[in-house]
């Protein structure tokens, strides 16, 4: 009964709407706080940062040698970040990659993945140590720059953020999805970002000068990505991007014309875009020119070797380089758009999406803490040492009573703090000094260093007190960091360069598709295929057992395919993507977002600008722009409305000037084609009425031909009629019935 007692303490009783909500709640922050935004000061997730300092922590310094990555990864697992060694491996490796950072925080040596997308040797094979970047973004955690806070076990201490001066969060770019956000952040210039902090500095150090996104940009043009490339976006889109946070920047691959003997040329790829894996790339060109969806390329061949080298074949000369790379551009990974959304956590510790100035204002701010903090950290450190000195001076001066004191007195300690008035740590100091230091060089030296020390305590007193000082040092910082990594450096020169997209047109797709004959046939239950080549009616085709032919008609590869449905929609195919003509084809219903309520009542070519005519069961109808009826959707576009029991009968191409409509009471009517209106979509107007039934068929032709039919019987033989006058009348008329000798099925094709 206790134990039945105690456990119905411990049930809270709470609407689990709220339980739930709490809980997602504190999961959602623990992940945006603790695993995938970057903080603003340091562009660094947890993950990286416990990486770089366990990394310092095994002394794995620029100038010094290498440690098996697997070593790195038991030291963080361990002691920071209990999470699993192949996530922390990842973001190691990631690191280390010149092609994926673009300035690499870690130098790995073994085999460390490449831009093609092959991964990293395993850890115990690979090995690592920090860069010069790396130490600089922790340089200072040492003089109690930064706030320290317990591990996940208590045992060991970590640093919150790194103070060091290099701008890693736009540096370095970061990306990352939380619950309820993401950060997309691209790399950018050191050497401009320098430039960049250097006008906000002038602009704190002057209150009355404002610095604007434009003038910013002047400094900071855009990212610069580690594989190159070129972006060609406007800068009007790059200044609305950095001026809230948001947008996205055009990036395209760079390329070079290689002539060849007899007017013959091939494109040469030189840099991809950032984050495309160049053998996806290849692999989806190659397969766009096997499935003749590229027919202006015969080949892709890969001759890189450390640097990118794509070659491109173009299947003839005529063809314009700038139109061919545009018309790839459009279909290939060769063009992407990157999104910029600086989504960080602020300085108040909160998700933010900050403006580029406002990211730039949050670093500036965090500089000046560290400097602070610095400074404080080493004038303590003087104020301790100036304060030993003074006891050394004294000392000196006194020195046969500060030796006798030592000799005679039982307690040396208490008795030289009363004699010469010293403190405590004075005292200690006297104590603990060698008989070597009494030396007279010694005592100049201590002089030296002593009033070294002061003119320093001065200047950081100085620095403390005066804000102006406190900006020119930050500046002199930054300025620092720009010569190790700027413009000037090797690793620091801008490798994305910036242009306006290319003007020269885009090949059509159905240029790109190479034009050959087919034959498309679809039975009656819905099954598509494309023959190759021109076939004969007489040709018998196979179907599924209880299928037959339903429509039949020539085409090519290069031709859209209008489909009709009972519901009024016009759906569009093309013809190099119908299946082939082994076997029995595919449903439509695969292609085309269909209802398996509706039937297939039409199926022609499209004409480029022809019209077509629509009709529906209750005899109404219309024309319109066959160039309207295209669909770019699977879902169709939506043509002729019916409602009720109506459904659409008819589409087909206007090859005529007169309409012949017969209605399932056997009652003919024919008139001109000009009084049927143009619309894009709608029910139409009344082409004949009836009473109690709906309409049989409707055809188009020209008057002076003559309206044709098959004849009755087994014959193949058609009857055409030029004498028409009985049965003309106005569009909506009741007709008559039809001459002797028409179908009995009341159909004008058979």
């Amino acid at each position: 009964m206790t134990e039945h007692s105690d456990f119905n303490e411990n049930i809270i009783e709470e609407p689990f709407a709220n339980a739930l909500s709490e809980r997602y709640l504190a999961y959602a922050l623990s992940t945006i706080m603790s695993r995938s935004l970057p903080d603003v000061r340091d562009g660094m997730k947890p993950v990286h940062r416990r990486l770089l300092y366990a990394m310092r922590l095994l002394k794995l310094d620029p100038n010094t040698g290498y440690k098996k990555c697997a070593r790195v990864v038991g030291d963080v697992i361990g002691k920071y970040h209990p999470h699993g060694d192949q996530s922390v491996y990842d973001a190691l490796v990631r690191l280390a990659q010149d092609f994926s950072v673009r300035f690499p925080l870690v130098d790995g040596q073994g085999n460390f993945g490449n831009v093609d997308g092959d991964n990293a040797a395993a850890m115990r094979y690979t090995e690592a140590r920090l860069t010069e970047v790396a130490a600089s973004l922790m340089e200072g955690l040492e003089e109690d720059a930064v706030d320290f806070l317990k591990t996940y076990d208590g045992e060991e201490e970590e640093p919150v953020v790194f103070p060091g001066a290099f701008p890693n969060l736009l540096a370095n770019g970061s990306t990352g999805i939380a619950v309820g956000m993401a950060t997309s952040i691209p790399p950018h210039n050191v050497g401009e970002l320098m430039d960049g902090l250097q006008l906000l500095i002038e602009a704190r150090r002057k209150p009355d000068m404002d610095v604007s996104t434009e003038a910013l940009m002047s400094r900071i043009p855009g990212p610069d990505f580690p594989t190159g490339g070129q972006i060609v976006e406007p800068r009007e889109n790059i200044i609305e991007a950095y001026n809230t946070g948001k947008g996205s920047f055009r990036l395209r691959a760079s390329w070079e014309k290689e002539d060849l003997p007899r007017g013959l040329y091939n494109i040469i790829i030189t840099e991809i875009p950032y984050q495309v894996q160049k053998s996806k790339l290849i692999e989806k060109i190659a397969e766009l020119i096997s499935d003749k969806k590229l027919p202006i390329l015969t080949d892709i061949r890969d001759e890189s070797t450390d640097e990118i080298r794509i070659v491109l074949e173009p299947k003839n000369r005529s063809v314009e380089p700038d139109m061919l790379m545009e018309s790839l551009f459009k279909l290939t990974d060769l063009e992407v758009r990157f999104s910029l959304n600086m989504n960080v956590i602020a300085l108040d510790r909160r998700p933010k999406v900050l403006s580029l100035r406002e990211v730039l204002d949050s670093f500036l701010d965090h500089q000046v803490d560290v400097l602070l903090r610095r400074s404080r950290f080493r004038l303590a450190k003087i104020e301790r040492r100036l304060e030993i000195l003074s006891g050394y001076l004294i000392a000196y001066l006194n020195l046969d009573e500060v030796i006798r004191i030592i000799r005679e007195e039982d307690d040396a300690k208490a008795s030289l703090m009363e004699t010469f008035k010293l403190t405590e740590v004075q005292t200690e100091a006297i104590l603990n000094m060698r008989l070597r230091a009494l030396r007279k060089l010694e005592e100049m030296e201590i002089k030296t260093e002593h009033s070294k020390l002061e003119g320093e305590r001065a200047e950081i007193l100085a620095l403390l007190d005066s804000t102006e000082l406190q900006w020119i040092a930050v500046g002199d910082k930054l300025a620092d960091i720009k010569k190790r990594f700027g413009q000037d450096t090797d690793l620091g020169k801008r490798r994305t360069r910036f242009g306006d997209a290319p003007v020269a047109e885009v090949i059509p797709l159905e240029a790109m598709i190479e034009k050959e004959p087919i034959t498309v046939v679809c039975s009656k239950r819905g099954w598509i295929r494309a023959l190759k080549g021109h076939t004969k009616p007489e040709e018998t085709l196979k179907y599924k057992e209880g299928d037959e032919e339903k429509f039949r008609f020539h085409a090519y590869t290069t031709d859209k395919i209008f489909l009709m449905a009972t519901n009024g929609k016009v759906y569009t195919l093309g013809g190099d993507k119908l299946p082939g003509g082994r076997g029995n084809g595919e449903p439509v219903r695969l292609m085309v977002d269909m209802d398996n309520n509706d039937e297939i009542v039409a199926l022609l070519p499209y004409e480029p600008g022809k019209q077509l005519f629509v009709a529906s069961s209750i005899g109404k109808g219309f024309r319109l722009d066959a160039d309207k009826a295209i669909a770019m959707k699977k879902g169709g576009k939506q043509i002729l409305n019916v409602s009720g029991d109506a459904s659409a009968t008819h589409c087909m191409t206007v090859n005529g000037d007169s309409v012949a409509v017969i209605g399932e009471n056997r009652k003919l009517l024919v008139f001109g084609l000009d009084e049927v209106p143009e619309l894009n979509r709608g029910k139409g107007v009344v082409l004949q009425r009836y009473k109690g039934c709906g309409m049989a068929d409707v055809t188009i032709f020209h008057r002076a031909d003559g309206l044709t039919w098959p004849m009755g019987g087994n014959s193949d033989r058609w009857r055409t009629e030029t004498e028409l006058e009985p049965w003309t009348g106005r569009r909506g008329n009741a007709g008559r019935l039809p001459p002797m000798g028409f179908p009995r099925n009341n159909k004008f094709s058979g």
